[in-house]
């Protein structure tokens, strides 16, 4: 329960980041930092608040985008194994995939390559594209 704060504050504030009023916030303040460059003198304090605050705005989004992306993966990752896990004639090894090694990988990521191209060489040649190779 103890993540789940954290979990909510960074969907909410994923969502709400990506609206056009958000956007539309964002130009506002840089416009109005802009417009009092003049009455500043465009001082080393009026760059320095305008620097200050978008790094640190940029740090903090890093990390909560960075867990929408983690949470979005993890979903999509699900939902393609259990695709996998109920379709007929499909490779049970495919299911969790993100889990094995770099080479393990290569080697299932060769294989499908080498079925995509003989799939458009054949239809190349006239054939269809359907079916299940190994079958």
């Amino acid at each position: 329960m103890k993540k789940a704060w954290y979990s909510h504050l960074a969907r909410l504030i994923a969502h709400m980041s990506g609206k056009p009023i958000t956007f539309t916030i964002a130009v506002g303040v840089i416009l109005i930092w802009i417009i009092t460059g003049p009455i500043f003198n465009f001082s080393d304090t009026w760059q320095l608040v305008i620097n200050t605050g978008t790094t640190i705005v940029t740090f903090l989004m890093v990390f909560l985008i960075q867990n929408t992306q983690n949470r979005d993966t993890e979903a999509i990752q699900v939902k393609l194994d259990e695709l996998i896990r109920v379709t007929q004639g499909a490779h049970n090894a495919l299911l969790d995939l993100e889990e094995i090694e770099e080479e393990e990988l290569d080697a299932f990521r060769s294989k499908y390559q080498a079925l995509a191209k003989s799939a458009r060489d054949e239809i190349l040649r006239g054939l269809k594209d359907t079916d299940i190779p190994e079958a």
